[in-house]
């Protein structure tokens, strides 16, 4: 009797096991069918109705915020008006003041709607010697939020010297999900100016982006923000540090550009990094970008390269002359630099150090963040230089013209690029995806057979998957 029980007990949980194994089978697959709600087979499906009607960003889904002065507007405005379209931007110039009756009655609605920012006096503003407008233009955040945009992706707020170039900054965004919290923008070139106020935050010249919800909630703690920050100078530090409260880190994008720098400002121009160039900024401290150019002149120069290529403007792409043993570095639409002798590549991609620091002449303060090469103060043993004379369309391809605009007076041999007049560089339209985004790489280039000697012809063109660019023997 007693050996019959365990015999039971044992049948019976052997029997349950059999039927309770194929019961978790049934109930593993029909978790997994196609139609059990939430399912990862639904949600794919969502996903690709999703992709199929996602609208890309555009100018329409962005909203600037441009901070300006009554005083500075009359002279301001025409740096405004180089990449302002009406038709397809939405946004506000923020003055500290109603403008004055005549200034109202000549203003071009071809700019931005005027905003008058809100009183901030009740407000501190502890550093010495600084301007207290910082908190003003800092409030610009939360006032542009509350005039309720609708269809809303992306914030963009810069000065009223702040250049932006409109195609080139949608391409950069596009990269993100504008769902998130992100704060994008760049910190400045010099490393003092860094050091000084912070390594950690975007440079308000040089315009940043903040996400539609991220500055939506920024713009609900902002003001008790800016009580905690009355010892900032500016209104950017102030910005950075109650996103930092908020738990947001700047994404640093380097197309955007503070230009802490005075004088020439070629080197900067000439080694652009491998992204889409969105913002310069300080045109007024910096020389003309074009020789014998007024300044707006010359930058409006450069924006009718960049209306024609939105995407490849200031890219570098180099080059070796296996013949004249040359090296040719392009910065397209702006300029060429012909070099006499074969250069390492990664010389050649250093920035000329062809400016002067932000302010005084201190050896602390001409250290910049970025790698830098001499730029000779005897011009006939610098590279030839030519720029940009002319740029233009024919049928798919792109035909851009560089001519010496300065000539130095230099001795030279038949193997020198000095007897070069001309170079035409012809390309096809850059229209970077979302791959080339995240991973760029830099274009080759090849140099053409030419009637002239005193013409070069270059074509630029995608490298080959295994291809280097250095200087053959």
């Amino acid at each position: 009797m007693r050996s019959s029980r365990p015999s039971k007990i044992l049948i019976s949980s052997r029997l349950k096991t059999l039927l309770f194994v194929p019961s978790i089978v049934f109930l593993i697959l029909y978790l997994s069918s196609s139609s059990f709600p939430g399912h990862s087979n639904t949600r794919i499906s969502l996903h690709d109705d999703q992709e199929s009607t996602y609208v890309p960003t555009s100018l329409d889904h962005i909203v600037f915020g441009i901070a300006s002065t009554v005083n500075a507007w009359p002279k301001r405005k025409e740096y405004v008006n180089m990449w302002w379209n009406p038709d397809t931007m939405r946004g506000c110039v923020f003055m500290d003041a109603p403008l004055d009756h005549d200034t109202l009655l000549d203003y071009d609605f071809v700019f931005p709607p005027i905003c008058i920012s809100n009183d901030t006096s009740e407000f501190h503003y502890t550093w010495n010697g600084g301007l207290r407008s910082a908190i003003r233009v800092a409030r610009v955040v939360s006032e542009i939020v509350a005039l309720n945009h609708s269809n809303v992706r992306w914030f963009v707020f810069g000065d009223d010297d702040t250049l932006f170039f409109p195609e080139n900054l949608v391409k950069t965004l596009s990269k993100y999900d504008h769902n998130l919290w992100y704060y994008i923008g760049s910190n400045s070139e010099s490393y003092v100016q860094n050091r000084h106020f912070s390594f950690s935050m975007a440079y308000g010249g040089a315009g940043f982006a903040i996400s539609y919800p991220l500055a939506k909630v920024l713009a609900k703690v902002l003001d008790s923000c800016l009580e905690r920050y009355a010892h900032l100078y500016g209104s950017d530090g102030r910005i950075s540090s109650c996103l930092a409260e908020l738990g947001v880190a700047v994404t640093i994008e380097p197309g955007f550009h503070q230009m802490d720098v005075t004088g020439n400002a070629f080197g900067l121009l000439m080694t652009h990094p491998m992204k889409p160039l969105v913002s310069l900024h300080h045109p007024e401290r910096i020389d003309p970008i074009f020789p014998h150019m007024a300044q707006t002149n010359a930058l409006h120069h450069l924006y009718e390269a960049a209306k024609v290529d939105p995407h490849r403007i200031l890219q570098q792409t180099v080059c070796y002359d296996r013949w004249y043993s040359w090296t040719i570095s392009i910065s397209w639409g702006y300029a060429i630099e012909v070099f006499g002798v074969h250069v390492l590549l990664p010389d050649v991609l250093r920035v000329p150090v062809t400016f002067q620091p932000w302010q005084g002449t201190h050896t602390f303060k001409t250290f910049f963040n970025f790698d830098m090469r001499q730029h000779h103060l005897d011009p006939c043993r610098r590279a030839v230089v030519f720029h940009l004379d002319r740029v233009y369309s024919q049928g798919e391809g792109i035909t851009s013209v560089y001519r010496i605009m300065e000539r130095h007076n230099c001795t030279f041999g038949m193997t020198s690029p000095r007897r070069i007049q001309e170079i035409k560089v012809y390309s096809q339209k850059l229209n970077l995806d979302l791959k080339q985004l995240q991973a760029p790489r830099r274009q080759c280039c090849d140099i053409l057979p030419s009637s002239s000697e005193k013409l070069m012809e270059i074509n630029i063109r995608a490298c080959h998957e295994e291809e280097l660019v250095y200087k053959r023997p």
